[in-house]
């Protein structure tokens, strides 16, 4: 029932019947190893109604991008539905935090965040200069967590992650900004938790692409194509989030491929 409700009314309404709304809603969404029930909020098919501009959608990461997304929501003055995809665990993670001054006047909301190793100064590990970066990995949601946490474990120094907070609209001028911060790095990844026929992988791979230089190429990382949005197991989820976790960050070789 709510699927006829989005397509015909949430998705399309402003186009159809110069309808504006600024519903939000916050959609549980995380591979926790909870099963097929309980892990997918179908990203993608939020994705795939995207087109001109008529929706939002975000994976926050922070208390403080999740907050100013909804104070922007209330203040701006055109109304647009937002889409929330809100992972349980991040709830209760030790490292999904946010100073106070994140929140204070003059702050505002990140379509896309950087990595904690240059912006944190309590972070163990520390990359190299930007110049020496040879791998980018672009990511959203809880799965930055767990490459930020085997990266540090494994002292990758030249690996960089980006959050992509926003993916609909999505941040050209941000992404681009970024990638173009590391001159020397060719290998640029989109890892995601979901499988490649589900997640944002579909939707966004050719945006991304258009931001790359010639001599950079993009590989996908994550779950392989699925029936199921999530496997039935706990022990294969888990034995699934590790292999895609050390695809992502190079310690692997990558048996998804580019494409």
């Amino acid at each position: 029932g709510a699927q006829v409700v989005f397509d015909q009314f949430i998705s399309s309404g402003e186009r159809k019947w110069l309808r504006m709304s600024g519903l939000v809603c916050l959609l549980p969404h995380g591979y926790e190893g909870q099963g097929p029930e309980h892990s997918s909020a179908r990203l993608e098919r939020y994705l795939q109604m995207c087109a001109e501009d008529n929706m939002q959608v975000a994976n926050c990461t922070t208390p403080a991008n999740y907050f100013h997304i909804l104070r922007r929501q209330l203040k701006r003055d055109i109304r647009k539905p937002l889409i929330i995809m809100t992972p349980k665990s991040l709830l209760r993670h030790k490292r999904a935090t946010s100073p106070l001054s994140m929140m204070d006047a003059g702050t505002s909301f990140h379509r896309l965040l950087w990595d904690d190793a240059e912006m944190q100064p309590d972070e163990a590990l520390k990359l190299v200069s930007d110049d020496k970066i040879r791998r980018v990995i672009l990511c959203s949601g809880k799965v930055y967590y767990d490459l930020l946490e085997k990266r540090r474990a494994e002292e990758l120094e030249t690996v960089a992650l980006v959050r992509v907070e926003q993916l609909y609209p999505f941040p050209y001028d941000d992404v681009n900004a970024e990638i173009d911060a590391y001159p020397n790095a060719k290998s640029v990844v989109w890892c995601q938790e979901e499988p490649r026929n589900q997640g944002a992988w579909r939707s966004n791979r050719h945006r991304i692409e258009r931001v790359l230089r010639t001599d950079q190429t993009l590989e996908y990382c994550g779950r392989d194509t699925s029936a199921s949005p999530a496997a039935g197991y706990a022990s294969l989820h888990t034995q699934q989030q590790a292999t895609l976790v050390q695809e992502a960050l190079g310690l692997i070789s990558n048996g998804s491929g580019k494409y």
